[in-house]
């Protein structure tokens, strides 16, 4: 993952927690989760939609 080994994991784990405390890191999870799953629902949108819109200038029907 992105050249990070278990030593360098652990380095930014307690960096995390030095910075933001133990109780901010589950909150700062969750929104980093919400923000992601928002992300891949927009690029999916943007897809769809334009492979609607490739249809519809070659004047096939909606599926």
């Amino acid at each position: 993952m992105f050249g990070l080994g278990l030593p360098e994991m652990g380095i930014v784990a307690v960096v995390a927690i030095l910075i933001f405390g133990p109780k901010k890191i589950p909150e700062l999870g969750n929104a980093l989760g919400k923000t992601l799953r928002s992300f891949k629902e927009g690029v999916g949108q943007s897809d769809d939609e334009a492979v609607e819109k490739h249809k519809e200038e070659e004047g096939q029907p909606k599926v």
